[in-house]
């Protein structure tokens, strides 16, 4: 039996999964979903009873790993949750926004059992750290610390981990509240990172050469990006990112951007439409805010959930033309964190209504399968 047939199997006898049900209302300048009918999107309920689910993968045997904001990390697997977690890990911080956040597994997982994680630590959750493991089956063993100090704080602390199509591990960091260190090259706040699996430094990085920069650095002027995957065919990073929460500048502003080298995103010295010269502007923008959170592509449409805007939008793209988007389950499932897209063709995500922001319903949090 394939992988693909061998998870749809799994999820389709999970015995916690219910259909789930909804209405939708519309907002200006993003179409709104149908009610869910045949030939619309159906959703089921995967997984129940969670707590601030961060970040999926989907390991080569049919696995879900996941990641749990306290410091856990959970197996879902021949359709069921392991009642243990893989691991716990004891020394992280979660408040605010900190916690366990990014997953991604080696591309050579099923060879080298190497997981990534990261994670806030330190008082108020003042540093994020990037580290790898190797996976047993059972646990979590040889741990290797990827790269740290990374500046955090309760709020803006990224992190998004994921390995790209050229096999280098890319991560997104926020400002930390301090917004100047967006603009700083000597800083690793407010970036995309880009490193070897082991941490090393490619040398062909855009900073890697340059005196009193950072070496790890792809791209900066970014305030808190939270979602990263490559576009299929063009290999184009899309990234989508939290904008000004109104302390920090006016309200709204989210984005969605497409990364590359060494390229400034303007944060703080522009936002929401500005534009300025040696600055990129973002491919969209959000006001309201939606507080987007993650982002996956699942074929040739880009998805990510919002917090905030408690739906998942999904941008029709041609290239790098936008041809349309649509809102999906506003308001059916709160707010929305983690997109992944399956092996079985489904797009997997996760609610986040116990993160202190939001109104829990009786079997949150879940993970939840959309199938189109």
């Amino acid at each position: 039996m394939n992988r693909k047939i061998h998870f749809l199997l799994a999820i389709l006898l999970a015995s916690g999964c219910s259909q789930e049900k909804g209405r939708e209302t519309s907002e200006s300048g993003v179409s709104e979903a149908a009610p869910a009918r045949s030939g619309s999107p159906q959703v089921t309920t995967v997984v129940s009873g969670l707590e601030v689910p961060w970040a999926i993968v989907f390991a080569p045997d049919g696995r879900m790993l996941f990641t749990e904001r306290p410091g856990r990390v959970r197996v879902f697997e021949k359709g069921k949750l392991r009642p243990k977690p893989l691991a716990v890990l004891e020394d992280v911080e979660s408040s605010g926004e900190t916690g366990l956040m990014g997953l991604a597994l080696h591309p050579k997982f099923s060879q080298n059992r190497w997981l990534y994680l990261s994670y806030a630590y330190g008082r108020g959750g003042a540093r994020v750290r990037v580290v790898r493991y190797q996976e047993t089956g059972g646990g979590l063993t040889e741990m290797k610390i990827i790269i740290d100090n990374i500046p955090s704080a309760r709020f803006h602390a990224g992190c998004r981990l994921r390995f790209g199509p050229d096999g280098k591990l890319y991560i997104t960091t926020g400002d930390a509240t301090d917004r100047n260190l967006a603009q700083r090259l000597d800083s690793l706040a407010g970036k995309t990172l880009r490193l070897n699996d082991d941490g090393s430094v490619p040398p062909d990085n855009p900073f890697a050469d340059r005196q009193g920069a950072r070496p790890e650095i792809w791209s900066y002027g970014h305030r808190n990006s939270q979602g990263l995957d490559w576009q299929p065919g063009t290999n184009l990073m899309f990234q989508t990112e939290h904008g000004p929460s109104g302390f920090d500048g006016p309200r709204g502003g989210d984005e969605v951007n497409i990364v590359e080298r060494g390229k400034n995103y303007g944060w703080p010295a522009v936002h929401h439409r500005q534009e300025r010269a040696g600055m990129v502007s973002p491919l969209l923008e959000y006001t309201p805010a939606v507080a987007p959170a993650s982002g996956a592509f699942l074929g040739a449409n880009f998805y990510f959930g919002c917090l905030r805007g408690e739906s998942i939008i999904r941008v029709v793209l041609d290239g790098r033309r936008v041809v349309r988007q649509d809102r999906l389950f506003r308001g059916r499932f709160g707010r929305i964190r983690e997109v992944a897209a399956g092996p079985d063709g489904a797009l997997y995500f996760s609610t986040s209504n116990l993160d202190g922001r939001g109104s829990p319903a009786r079997n949150d949090d879940r993970i939840c399968r959309v199938i189109f």
